[in-house]
């Protein structure tokens, strides 16, 4: 049985998905920048606070993601600089049951999209809109201080929640994205990102395009009872 929302936090927690296409309709600064002093609420470890975020739109957005995808279509040529992740973000080899669930929303996710097994050239193209931050009008990159443990990791994916609830709080959409941080060379050249920052992630924000196939994608969840032990009650 889905579950149901009891008040508005939860209503936005239960209706938050990853936006795979945005409308151009702009999202004003004082608006991402109100978002922003929310998730800093989140929590961190002895008030730390690691977080460290580029906030791109406008020109410096569409220059920024043209050079990206110029860099990535370089490597997969075998020109340029290699890039590449500087932290694994799965283990290898993945195990179940998380290859499972990884494998199911790609497939799924490229059903919608019209992509068959082997069609590189519409994967390809996805990519890109991947690295394009999917058309929304706001990309941010988080960044963190390289000397960081994964303590601070921990808080970084607070932030990042308390960043998506608040978004879809206020009617946007956001999809946090891991593929930057597979590109952190060409990022440091394309934004002067200094090499003591670890590029962590990227979120897109913007309005849903709801007509968008990718945003037709509902993930699932496991319940509660399947991975949590309740003792004492």
């Amino acid at each position: 049985m889905p579950v149901r929302p009891e008040n508005e936090t939860e209503s936005a927690i239960l209706s938050r998905r990853s936006i795979r296409g945005f409308l151009p309709d702009p999202v004003p600064r004082d608006v991402v920048e109100h978002l922003l002093d929310i998730a800093a609420r989140a929590p961190s470890g002895t008030n730390m606070q690691p977080w460290r975020v580029l906030v791109l739109a406008g020109e410096t957005l569409t220059d920024f993601t043209a050079g990206l995808i110029a860099a990535w279509q370089d490597n997969l040529a075998g020109r340029g600089e290699p890039d590449g992740p500087e932290r694994e973000y799965y283990p290898s080899p993945l195990f179940e049951p998380y290859i499972g669930r990884r494998r199911r929303i790609g497939w799924d996710l490229y059903g919608l999209l019209g992509i068959a097994r082997g069609e590189r050239d519409k994967a390809r193209a996805h990519v890109e809109r991947n690295l394009g931050f999917f058309g929304a009008p706001v990309g941010l990159l988080l960044l963190a201080d390289r000397r960081l443990e994964i303590g601070s990791w921990l808080d970084l994916g607070m932030f990042l929640q308390s960043l998506a609830i608040a978004a879809r709080a206020r009617g946007l959409g956001t999809c946090p994205m891991a593929v930057f941080a597979e590109h952190p060379r060409a990022i440091r050249r394309l934004l002067g990102v200094s090499e003591q920052d670890r590029v962590v992630c990227g979120m897109a924000i913007g309005h849903e395009d709801s007509s968008a196939p990718a945003n037709a994608l509902r993930t699932e969840r496991v319940p509660a009872a399947s991975f949590a032990e309740f003792r004492g009650f």
